[in-house]
């Protein structure tokens, strides 16, 4: 009798999707636990399995694929990959799949959100409520930053960069793209937006593509907002330009660490918003990207093309 093939999922997944995992006859494996297995447990799980289901916080780099023979499939619930050695699985013939498309505008929504916020100062207006500094009106109190009628630079115009440039226009924004393919060169772009928002992937190229110069460019009143990964920019310039008033706050889904540690300078720097990488939080987006990672499993388990694979 034929042995029963295993599936290591790293996390709870929201909605139904893992039923079918069970449904289709194999045997799931689940881990509990809210944190991400440490790498002795992922190691020690994924040697047992023909399929892993991770996640972002799942390293999986050549080290963890010598050790674990029998994975015949890799699906990462996200659209990112950086946290997995592409060249690594394609050499050992793993196909590799991830989730596309489906958070594109669950990401975009909270963009404009960080942007919004950020410029009306929303974090600091509510604190004040909070600690009763909530004094009479006055002209010249809780200034913020105009919206309609600014510039937008986009930075990867992909799905995602592309549909937050469909809501500026909402706004009367004139936006500027840039691409690896053309559109306003970054230092133009940089110097003519009042809000940057980066929708990158994470690669060799694009680690540290906003430092000390590209913070310099930007105007003292800008702002800049990221969704895509933290490591774009580079941290200990950014906590320096908000503390020198080089650019005037900054709006982040992805750190780098990610979590910050809450002692971490980062959080203490002046006009900064950072939210917990929420940008495909909500109930449809997470079942969506779940069921596109189990398509990307049971494809692979039976040998066939993935639905949603990934290049290295």
């Amino acid at each position: 009798m034929p042995l029963v093939a295993r599936v290591f999922v790293t996390r709870q997944l929201v909605g139904p999707a893992l039923e079918r995992l069970a449904t289709a006859g194999y045997q799931v494996d689940l881990w509990e636990a809210r944190e991400p297995p440490p790498r002795r447990d992922l190691v020690a799980r994924a040697r047992q399995a023909d399929a892993l289901l991770c996640t972002l916080a799942d390293p999986i780099d050549a080290a963890f694929l010598d050790a674990c023979p029998h994975l015949r499939v890799i699906s990462s619930c996200a659209v990112g990959t950086d946290n997995v050695d592409l060249e690594a699985a394609r050499a050992r013939g793993i196909p590799v799949g991830n989730t596309p498309g489906v958070l594109t505008d669950a990401t975009a929504d909270l963009a404009f959100a960080l942007l919004l916020a950020a410029a009306r100062r929303l974090p600091q207006t509510s604190a004040a409520v909070l600690n009763g500094e909530w004094g009479p009106w006055e002209p010249a109190g809780f200034l913020g930053h105009d919206v309609a009628g600014a510039t937008l630079g986009i930075v990867g115009a992909g799905r995602i960069g592309t549909a937050v440039a469909q809501r500026a226009q909402g706004f009367g924004m004139e936006v500027l793209t840039t691409t690896s393919r053309g559109g306003t060169p970054l230092p133009s772009l940089l110097e003519r937006s009042d809000f940057v928002s980066l929708h990158v992937p994470l690669t060799p190229q694009t680690r540290g593509l906003i430092g000390a110069e590209q913070l310099a460019r930007m105007q003292p009143t800008a702002i800049l907002v990221n969704t895509a990964r933290g490591p774009v920019v580079d941290t200990r310039a950014l906590i320096d330009a908000l503390h020198a008033g080089r650019i005037a706050g900054a709006a982040l889904d992805v750190t780098d660490p990610e979590p910050l540690p809450v002692d971490h300078p980062l959080l203490h720097a002046p006009n900064v918003l950072v939210t917990p990488h929420i940008g495909s939080a909500t109930p449809r987006t997470r079942a969506r990207m779940a069921e596109l990672a189990v398509d990307n499993v049971l494809a692979g388990l039976a040998g066939e093309p993935l639905p949603h694979p990934v290049a290295p």
